[in-house]
């Protein structure tokens, strides 16, 4: 009789998994995929015991073999607003070479901030094809995401109240809409508008709150009549509201809008009605979109760290897939105010 394992080198396990891993290297199943990822803040210590027990084992992360033990499809999906959104089309090409990196190929699905639509993302039509999305909602609440009944892996994005038990992704846009309402005040304007507000409880709410607070904070009174709603966030809505704004008795002398997109149009609009900026009225936007960089005058804007965000998203989504997460996780991404010509000028 054969012994077991005769034949093959000493010490190899053929059908080593991920936990054997974990269980060599004295580490949890979510720290060795971590490592097996190439994911940051590792210690050194933690990652050589990881790499030696990869070694021993002879583990190797192969996808097709993944696909065919467990049943998956090796596709993950990103669902979002627009891809005629600059923001979005940026974070889609991010997301989906980072999913090349580890392995995935990642589906694009847009759901056109329509209700119905980002529906059929949590009732998980598309299940049979993908292990898990990445979503980006507007139309939906927090409490109509937690009915969905779907168990197929998730991780949301945006700044917005999510259910217990989501993995989420997101700026801190109530600091950063401060930030940048501050940095207005700072330059001496006191009549500040904001063009951006929306009915659901989502990212434009938590940016009027940021708002709000920068103005209570320095003495001013936040003024209803200097904040307008838009139907869309594109360049055409912040050209309407913003000549609504200059249409005003007392004007304002600046304007935080809520994306770069708006800020663009009410550039626009200052153009058109021989108002400039940022001498009479400085302009400030949100998401630090190429075009903004370009436009005359630049735009001061803020810049989130993309890259880290779709890093962060697909760690969360793969861990959860592979099942190797400890509990939901909510990850705040960098950013940076970027202060540019529309409310300094040249410089």
């Amino acid at each position: 009789m054969v012994a077991a394992g005769a034949g093959r080198p000493a010490g190899r396990t053929p059908t080593a998994r991920l936990k054997d891993v974990a269980a060599r290297a004295g580490v949890s199943v979510k720290t060795a995929s971590n490592v097996i990822n190439n994911y940051p803040h590792i210690t050194p210590a933690t990652r050589a015991r990881v790499e030696q027990a990869i070694r021993e084992l002879h583990y190797r992360p192969n996808l097709s073999a993944r696909q065919l033990k467990h049943g998956k499809a090796g596709f993950l999906a990103l669902a979002v607003p627009a891809m005629e959104s600059p923001y979005f089309a940026e974070l889609a090409a991010l997301v989906s070479a980072e999913a090349t990196r580890l392995g995935y190929l990642m589906l694009l699905d847009t759901t056109g901030a329509d209700a119905a639509a980002e529906r059929l993302v949590l009732d998980g039509v598309r299940t049979h094809l993908i292990d898990g999305v990445i979503f980006s909602p507007l139309a939906l609440s927090a409490d109509e995401i937690a009915d969905r009944a779907d168990q197929l892996p998730m991780v949301l994005l945006g700044e917005r109240a999510v259910p217990p038990g989501y993995d989420h992704v997101a700026v801190d846009s109530v600091a950063a809409a401060r930030s940048v309402t501050e940095h207005l005040v700072s330059l001496g304007r006191r009549r500040v508008a904001a063009i951006g507000r929306e009915s659901v409880r989502g990212t434009a709410s938590v940016r009027l709150d940021g708002y709000q607070q920068a103005l209570a904070a320095a003495g001013l009174p936040v003024d209803p009549g200097l904040v307008r709603g838009v139907a869309q966030y594109g360049r055409e809505d912040g050209r309407r509201a913003m000549h609504e704004l200059l249409a005003l008795p007392e004007r304002p002398d600046a304007v935080f809008c809520f994306n770069d997109l708006m800020a663009v149009g009410a550039l626009r609009a200052c153009a058109e009605a021989g108002v400039r900026v940022p001498e009479q009225v400085a302009v400030a936007g949100f998401d630090d979109i190429a075009e903004g960089r370009y436009t005359s005058p630049s735009l001061t804007t803020v810049a989130a760290d993309l890259q880290v965000l779709a890093r962060e998203a697909l760690r969360l989504l793969i861990a959860r897939i592979e099942d190797a997460t400890d509990g939901p996780e909510s990850v705040q991404v960098p950013w940076s105010l970027q202060v540019r010509e529309s409310t300094v000028g040249p410089r």
